[in-house]
This record gives C-alpha cells, sequence and structure tokens, in this order.
C-alpha cells in the first residue's frame, strides 16, 4: 500500500537569495534519489520559507521495484584460458555478482564474443532505505555556510527541527544532533507548535498557523494585494520581477499595505527615492496612472492584518528618516565641486598594489586615448572621451554614493550636468559602469563604450598582471562579468579591432608603471586563456557547440563579432551534407601542415599539373579570401576556402606529399603550409567534431 512521504528541515531565517535554488536542489535531488533507489512514487512537490525547506512525495510504494539485470563480464578469450578452463578474471567477476561460473552465458557484441551473468534483485522494504534521505538533506549546497556550537556540518543557518515522516510513522535519523520527529512550527508569533498525525496533514496545518510553505501561493498573494490596492486607490504599482521574488521569500505569510511619505522628498532624484524603497526596504514604489512617481509605497508584511496601522506607520518612520537622509547628503554634495571629489581620489585606494583610484582613472584615460586613435576618433569626440575618463569616479566621493552605493554612476550623471558638464560625458559617467550583469543593458554612446573598455580592460589586465586571477567560485573584482561585458560592447559596436590589439595597449602601459608585475608571459597565456573562456561563454549561449567555439579561437579571439559570425556559420556547416568534401579537403591539407616549416613554394619544381593547378588556385583565392577576411564577411570569405576543395583533393591524389626526393618533398610541404596558414586564419577546421562523420 502507497504512503505519502514528508521531510522537512526547519532553520533559523534563511537569506532570501538563497531559497530557491536551494529548494530546487532538494526536489532534483530526491527526484534522482527515489529513481537511483528504483523506488515508485506518484509525483514530488518542494516547499521553502526563510525557516523551512520541504519535500512531499505523493503515493510512495512500500517496497523497492524488483529487477532482473544482465552483467557484463570480460571478453571470452579472457574469460576462459587455452583448456576451455574458466580464468581467475571470470570467476573474480561472477563472484563480485555474487553468482558462480555454472551462471556464464555468452553473448556477441560488435563481433567480440562476452561473459553475461543475469542478476535477480529482489526489492527491499523502503523503511529500511527512508534514513539514507538523510545524505540528500545535507548536500544540500548555499552560497555561504557556517558552523555552530560544536558541529562539524557546515550549512546556511543552525537547523532547529527535523521532520520524516513515512504516512505516521516517524523515519529516524539525525543531523547536528537535531533528532527527526513529527513535529513542525507554525509561525515564529502567529503560530505554534504542530504535532502532524500523518504527512498528508503537512501543508493545510501550517496554513492554519499562518504560513505558507508553498513560494508560489505566497507569490499570488502578494500580487493580489497588490492589485486591490491598485483598484481601491487608482494607482499603479510596478511589479519588479526580482523584488517580487524576493519579497516572497522574505515572509511565511504575506500581508500587502501601503504607506506614504512628504511630497517634499519628490524633488530627490527618482533613482534615490526608488533605491530607498527597493534596495533598502524592499518597498514597491506606486505612480500615478501617467507614470509619475507618487509619495507612496507599498509593503508586504510577514502576519496578518492584526495591527496593520501601527506596522504602517513604522515602516514610514525608517524610509522618512532614509530619505531624510539622502536631501541632506544633496544638498551637502551640491556646494562642492568635480575638482574638490577628483582630489580626494588620490587618497583612497583601488588595490593596495595597482594604486588609489586617481591612478586607475589616469591609466583609464590612456587606455580611452589609445582606443580613440584605433577607431579614428578625433577633434571634440576625442575631447570628450578625455574629459568623461577624466571624472568618470568622481561621484565614488560623494556623500550619496556612499550611501547608495548601488547608485554609482548614476548619481555622477546628475551631479556632472549640474555642475555644467555636456550631456554625452555626463551620461559616460553612468554608462562605463555598463553592462552591471553578464546579459545586463550595454553603453548606448560610443563614448560610453570607449570609457566601460578602457576601464574594465585595466581592472582585468592589472589585477591578472599581479596574480589576483578568479579562481572557482572566487572573483572579487568581478572580472569575469567585465570580460563579458569587453566582448559584449566589442561586438555591439563592430569595431574592427581585435581584443588582442586591445589587450596589448593595456600590458604595454602597464610595463611602464612603478607596480611589481608577474611574469610577462605567464600574463599573457593567462589572458589569452581568460578571455577564451568568456568568448566561449558568449558563443554558447548563442547555442555554438564547444568544438566549433575552440576552432575560431584556437590563435585568437580576434574581432569578435567576427568571430560570432565565423563559428554560426561552422556550427550550421558541420551539419551540411554539401560541405562533407569541401571540409574533408581543407582538413586533409591542415592534418599535414604539422609535419611542415617553409612558406617558399618553388614552381620550377613542380612535377605534376596538379601540383600547378592548386598552387595556381592558391594564389587566385588567397587576395580574394584576404579581401573578405578584412572585410569580416564570414560568409564569402569561407566561400573562397571552398573553392579549393577540388584542386586539394585532386593533388593528394595525384601526388605522393612525402616524396623520396628532400627538394620535391619540401615544396609539396611548403604548398601545404601556405594553404594551411590560409585556412587557419579562419578557422582550425581539426578541432570540429564533423557530425556528418559519425
Amino acid at each position: 500500500m502507497a504512503r505519502d512521504v514528508l521531510f522537512e528541515i526547519g532553520l533559523e531565517e534563511l537569506p532570501a537569495r538563497f531559497i530557491d535554488d536551494a529548494e530546487q536542489q532538494l526536489l532534483s535531488k530526491t527526484e534522482a534519489w527515489l529513481k537511483g533507489l528504483r523506488i515508485p512514487f506518484g509525483s514530488i512537490t518542494s516547499f521553502a520559507t526563510p525557516r523551512r525547506l520541504a519535500v512531499y512525495i505523493h503515493e510512495m510504494e512500500e517496497f523497492q521495484t524488483t529487477i532482473e539485470e544482465e552483467a557484463k563480464g570480460p571478453a571470452e578469450k579472457i574469460a576462459k584460458d587455452e583448456n576451455g578452463d574458466w580464468t581467475k578474471a571470470a570467476i573474480g567477476f561472477t563472484r563480485g555478482q555474487g553468482k558462480t561460473p555454472d551462471d556464464i552465458y555468452t553473448k556477441e557484441i560488435k563481433g567480440i564474443s562476452y561473459i553475461f551473468v543475469k542478476k535477480h534483485i529482489e526489492g527491499k522494504p523502503v523503511q529500511e532505505l527512508l534514513p539514507d534521505f538523510k545524505a540528500i538533506l545535507e548536500s544540500i549546497q548555499f552560497g555561504k555556510n557556517m558552523r555552530w556550537a560544536k558541529e562539524t556540518l557546515r550549512y546556511a543557518r543552525p537547523i532547529r527541527w527535523l521532520v520524516a515522516l513515512f504516512g505516521s510513522e516517524v523515519i529516524p535519523f539525525e543531523i547536528t544532533s537535531v533528532q527527526t520527529s513529527n513535529i513542525t512550527y507554525g509561525h515564529r508569533f502567529l503560530g505554534k507548535e504542530i504535532r502532524l498525525a500523518t504527512a498528508s496533514e503537512y501543508e493545510s496545518s501550517l496554513l492554519d498557523n499562518y504560513v505558507i510553505v508553498n513560494p508560489k501561493k505566497r507569490e499570488e498573494m502578494i500580487i493580489e494585494g497588490i492589485k486591490t490596492l491598485e483598484e481601491a486607490n487608482n494607482l499603479l504599482i510596478p511589479v519588479d520581477a526580482d523584488l517580487l521574488n524576493e519579497v516572497r521569500n522574505l515572509v511565511e505569510y504575506p500581508t500587502v499595505f501601503i504607506g506614504a511619505f512628504e511630497e517634499g522628498f519628490l524633488n530627490l532624484p527618482s533613482e534615490v527615492l526608488i533605491t530607498s524603497m527597493k534596495e533598502h526596504q524592499r518597498y514597491f514604489p506606486v505612480t500615478a496612472t501617467d507614470g509619475q512617481l507618487l509619495a507612496r509605497f507599498v509593503g508586504v508584511r510577514n502576519g496578518d492584518v492584526h495591527e496593520l496601522a501601527t506596522v504602517i506607520r513604522g515602516n514610514e518612520k525608517v524610509l522618512r528618516a532614509r530619505l531624510a537622509d539622502a536631501e541632506f547628503f544633496l544638498e551637502e554634495d551640491l556646494k562642492q565641486s568635480i575638482d574638490f571629489y577628483q582630489k580626494k581620489l588620490e587618497r583612497v585606494v583601488f588595490q593596495k598594489e595597482l594604486g588609489t583610484i586617481h591612478d586607475k582613472v589616469e591609466r583609464v584615460v590612456h587606455i580611452s586615448t589609445k582606443i580613440t586613435d584605433l577607431i579614428g576618433l578625433d577633434g571634440d569626440q576625442k575631447e570628450k572621451v578625455v574629459r568623461a575618463a577624466t571624472i568618470s569616479k568622481f561621484d565614488l566621493m560623494t556623500n550619496m554614493v556612499n550611501e547608495f552605493t548601488e547608485l554609482q554612476g548614476t548619481i555622477g550623471e546628475k551631479y556632472a550636468l549640474h555642475f555644467g558638464e555636456d550631456s554625452l560625458v555626463a551620461g559616460t559617467i553612468r554608462e562605463h559602469y555598463l553592462p552591471k550583469q553578464a546579459n545586463g543593458e550595454l553603453p548606448k554612446t560610443l563614448i560610453g563604450s570607449i570609457v566601460s573598455i578602457a576601464d574594465k580592460l585595466d581592472t582585468i589586465v592589472g589585477c591578472i598582471s599581479i596574480g589576483l586571477v578568479p579562481t572557482g567560485s572566487q572573483d572579487p573584482y568581478g572580472l569575469r562579468r567585465q570580460a563579458t561585458g569587453v566582448l559584449r560592447i566589442i561586438a555591439d559596436r563592430k569595431w574592427d579591432i581585435s581584443l588582442e590589439t586591445l589587450l596589448e595597449i593595456v600590458t604595454s602601459l602597464y610595463q611602464t608603471l612603478d607596480i611589481e608585475l608577474e611574469n610577462q608571459e605567464k600574463v599573457a597565456i593567462e589572458l589569452k586563456e581568460f578571455f577564451q573562456l568568456r568568448a566561449s561563454y558568449l558563443l554558447k549561449e548563442l547555442n555554438v557547440e564547444q568544438d566549433v567555439i575552440n576552432a575560431v579561437v584556437h590563435r585568437a579571439i580576434g574581432n569578435f563579432d567576427y568571430t560570432i559570425a565565423k563559428a554560426k556559420l561552422l556550427s550550421e556547416k558541420r551539419n551540411d551534407e554539401n560541405f562533407k568534401h569541401i571540409q574533408e579537403a581543407l582538413v586533409r591539407a591542415l592534418n599535414l601542415s604539422d609535419k611542415a616549416e617553409g612558406t617558399t613554394v618553388r614552381t620550377e619544381l613542380f612535377q605534376t599539373e596538379s601540383e600547378v593547378a592548386l598552387f595556381s588556385q592558391y594564389n587566385v583565392v588567397r587576395d580574394t579570401f584576404n579581401t573578405y577576411n578584412k572585410q569580416k564577411n564570414a560568409v564569402k570569405a569561407l566561400a573562397c576556402l571552398e573553392e579549393l576543395a577540388i584542386p586539394i583533393h585532386t593533388f593528394f591524389d595525384n601526388n605522393m606529399v612525402m616524396a623520396d626526393e628532400e627538394d620535391i618533398r619540401t615544396n609539396r610541404l611548403s604548398l601545404i603550409n601556405v594553404l594551411s596558414m590560409l585556412i587557419k586564419e579562419y578557422a582550425d577546421l581539426r578541432l570540429i567534431q564533423w557530425k556528418q562523420h559519425f
């Protein structure tokens, strides 16, 4: 008879950002565990609140599935000796399977005879296996872990209770001195201790005690509460998905309320108001139907409506104090000048080996200037780039950014406009921090793109040059995100600049500075590998296969927009049967190129018409290919290489490349080598696993 099963781990309040991932881990690990143990079940439901993670398994059978299994042993020629007797290998195999040599039978696989035995694996009672679920609960990973008391387990928060029920029976095990039972707990203030008679009572019993364990239901309650307030007050409450997700994971029983603040605070920059509400207090901003920000906010209480008016007043008081601080910071900041804040940058360390923020700004100005030269900017635009790079960090010294760190750049733009800076220059102060996430918004202006790349490359090259290479999950300076941003901006701008050229500008600068650097050869290798990993990440996002990625970045990332185009095209070609003979020809040349060193082809040493034809076709293709390659036309450049396919096949069919005569052999290898060098300018096609070959 099937029974419902419940596992719950009760904790001190989890950080909201940990909950969704932990719940998903618990769900997927539970499903894999049940299937691995051959335990039949109906369905699985996961639950999560700030104080608990749980999984409910509906209709679990009482016994494992009994199976008949075939075990494959060694090849028969190994299993038997010359006399036809079973060898130690065969006897050991059967013993390991709980069988004897009398149980052996043979089967042929791909022309080779192997020995087999059949095993009957009787299903065990599930009740004997369920205590091992302890390992699943212990295996959940969190962003940060802690230890408490004398316990050795590292977990997000201390464990306070454990529920484990097989129907109505407690499943016995212990984690960190906490023993399983049928006792769970309701809301911290509104609920009580709950003794569950059966697993099936779990969700309803907690609801009676002001705990909604299903995160989706809490989210639905919040959305419904917001809609009710909108209709009742004729206003709009834009629902930010990330904030909604965070708020639902901060409460066990949500009640939505609306509060207000003084109209005068609306004179603050809207970004300050919104950040104060969303980032600091987890409130939803409120707007009129025309989108104008109002002096209202919406919050979510962890509890019912009891004394809700008192709760609202308390939240209003907290927000009012924060906005009053912001108002004071704004007034004080605007009493100074950009030069005042620029001077303060000289006293703030960016990184102890890389100097102050002022030092960093000077490097960013140098790099930005070099980039403007590369893309051909001059005059007024170049002056704006230099000015934007020069004042790009001044707002870090303001009171407002010190309090609202999320607004770095945004405050800089607003203050720069107040101090009379050009709008493009001011906008660059905000844009040069973009993208803020791997897939975030890119700078929209040319000047913003230049300074953004300069700033990011300075950080990346600087950190790696002094040995701060990201390892594992440790990336305190956000180098991975910044490298991804550099590549995305280059591709978005479609500049005819290779990544390697930009890196050379920065590494050359660092070699002139009074900074103790790592071995430059080592740094160059680490930079190449670091950016190749970021390029691979972006290309995988475009559904390009890893072998194709390896082929297009084998030598250099180059112009990333062009690299993307080549990768997409080759990804299509690998499945194109019509491309098969072309790929085979180009790869034939590449495979032999490793044996060649010279690049001088002497036509007087040609002995066959196919040699003459191939070299002639190479000369025709080379110039056209180089033209399209320079234009970054991936389709036409590859089409040029395709014209070499028939001459290459004909050459190999009619010539012995490794001829006995040294001059002839060297000349043919040189011919292959120049062909291969041309092909590799596009991609190393040997690295692609051409699917039509399988």
